[in-house]
């Protein structure tokens, strides 16, 4: 049975910052509208408790972000203002994917209509990235007993840094980011295995150099779960991508890495991570080709 997790917080934003944050609410939509899963398979997350964020962030952190006491300049790394609406859609967002982990190995596949947020260290928050909602949901699912291994591919075009930071002496969960490598963040992380690639790259070059490392990072990784961060934002018409996919790209590349997870029988859960299009509905576009993907292969589990 194929769960997708979604929340319905409206964050109260500045204009600015509105255009982003709007392709969530798209996306939901498009899936309501077209059936894509059942009504009752559309489901709102619990919010990742204090306990379940402290697997992936200092105690003092998650306080601090959760009573508004983040410094200025803080904030301003951050990305967007604090508000306690913030704080309770960043929860709900690690407790999507830490459901739909949960609910990958049950199915097969399961998707997070928001999430990837990639960039949030341990003790501090990047990129429009509050809580690292892989490195929770990857702690949380091992602690609980269900695997000993996790494997997380991260395709947003921008590399993992807080991931590969929080996990980097964690030889039981595996990172591996295929991103810009001049792109943000100008200082990158070292994850496990890190593949970098040109400004320009297209959907042929990526492709392969895709193939190839999830070839290696199946082998190493030895993993009984995937988590896959599917940005939008590879995208040739993405104005913070300076790759040069195209939307079909977009799609062999989720279809490569769905293929793969079920090749080698492995649960899939999926999260959106980051697009920033001038046009919104190219994102939601992309995002839709990736969960309408994973209910195709859904399907074969």
């Amino acid at each position: 049975m194929l769960i997708f997790y979604t929340d319905q917080f409206v964050l109260p934003l500045p204009p600015k910052h509105r255009f982003p944050m709007s392709k969530y609410a798209l996306l939901r939509q498009r899936v309501t509208e077209t059936a894509l899963v059942p009504p009752e398979n559309l489901r709102i997350p619990p919010a990742a408790t204090d306990a379940q964020l402290h697997t992936a962030h200092t105690v003092d952190y998650v306080q601090r972000v959760s009573t508004g006491q983040l410094s200025k300049a803080e904030i301003r790394q951050l990305g967007f203002p604090w508000t306690p609406e913030m704080v309770e859609r960043s929860r709900r967002s690690s407790g999507a994917t830490l459901c739909a982990c949960q609910s990958a190995l049950q199915a097969g596949v399961s998707v997070n209509l928001a999430g990837g947020t990639h960039h949030a260290f341990a003790d501090a928050g990047q990129g429009f990235c509050v809580f690292n909602d892989s490195a929770v949901a990857a702690r949380c699912i091992q602690q609980a007993g269900l695997v000993q291994r996790v494997l997380i591919v991260d395709c947003d075009v921008h590399q993992g840094n807080g991931t590969a930071r929080i996990l980097q002496n964690d030889p039981s969960i595996f990172t591996f980011s295929i991103h810009g490598a001049k792109n943000f963040p100008f200082r990158k992380e070292q994850s496990d295995l890190d593949v970098e690639l040109p400004d320009g790259t297209g959907d042929e070059a990526y492709l392969a150099a895709l193939e190839q490392g999830l070839a290696e990072a199946f082998r190493r990784a030895e993993a009984e779960l995937v988590i896959f961060i599917a940005g939008a934002d590879p995208y040739e018409a993405d104005q913070l991508g300076r790759l040069s996919l195209t939307k079909a790209g977009l799609a062999a590349r989720d279809d490569m890495v769905f293929s793969a997870c079920h090749r080698l029988g492995l649960p899939i859960a999926v999260s959106m991570a980051g697009g920033y299009s001038a046009d919104v509905t190219d994102i939601v576009d992309i995002h839709w080709q990736t969960v309408k993907l994973a209910s195709e292969w859904a399907g074969r589990y």
